[in-house]
């Protein structure tokens, strides 16, 4: 009995399936290789997302309640009174019954200690200490005042006007004085005129860095004297 050769063979390493009657030709399936992984679906997630209140603890500095793990506390009451050393448990059960939290104060000691109070209330105040030490911060600024070695009286005049007005306001006043090509190899002119701006600013302001050259600058800056202020 005569038997047909069938010279459709699979591609190198392929697999044929076994066809049933009456299904459509089989196609050949290439198997993967060993160590391979099916690549992952781009909107797959490998682990579940953290729990948004979790990520909003954790970027807390001061630990509250039952993050407190420790099995004793130092407590202080709401009052400010020292009520001594007793079990977390408890201490949370002391602040949960007056409607309060449990805050640490100090993670270092041992045992930790741990305050009842209002968190809310306290965070407010915080911040707004903190609003007022801002406030009450003097911030110094640094203007600057430039010039050259043969800059005319008429601008000269201009910008010491211009240094007066910042010395007597509280600000700085750097004054840089450049030299173009050969004129680094006569400063005396830049000294010259140094002097003469510390002169004639003496009343308002005193020369916190004196005169000094650095490349082609010459630099000096005075500050606000604080006799003037007084007066």
């Amino acid at each position: 009995m005569a038997f047909k050769t069938n010279n459709s063979a699979p591609p190198s390493g392929g697999i044929i399936v076994p066809k049933e009657p009456g299904s459509t030709p089989s196609t050949p399936v290439t198997p993967r290789p060993s160590g391979t992984f099916a690549p992952r679906s781009p909107t797959s997630r490998p682990f579940p997302s953290r729990d948004r209140n979790y990520q909003r603890e954790e970027k807390d500095d001061v630990r509250l309640n039952e993050r407190i793990r420790v099995p004793q506390v130092r407590l202080i009451d709401e009052n400010g009174e020292q009520v001594g050393i007793v079990p977390t448990p408890q201490a949370l059960q002391m602040a949960r019954d007056k409607g309060l939290d449990l805050m640490e104060v100090s993670a270092t000691a041992s045992p930790p200690v741990c305050k009842i109070c209002d968190y809310g209330k306290f965070k407010y105040e915080k911040k707004k200490k903190e609003a007022q030490a801002r406030k009450n911060q003097v911030i110094v600024k640094v203007k600057e005042v430039q010039l050259r070695p043969n800059t005319d009286e008429h601008d000269l005049e201009y910008k010491i006007k211009n240094a007066h007005e910042f010395l007597e306001e509280g600000d700085k006043v750097k004054f840089t004085i450049l030299f173009r090509g050969r004129e680094i190899a006569h400063t005396e002119p830049g000294f010259k005129m140094c002097k003469e701006v510390m002169e004639r600013l003496e009343d308002v302001g005193i020369v916190e860095m004196a005169p000094k050259l650095e490349g082609k600058k010459l630099m000096m800056i005075m500050a606000p004297n604080p006799q003037a202020k007084k007066k």
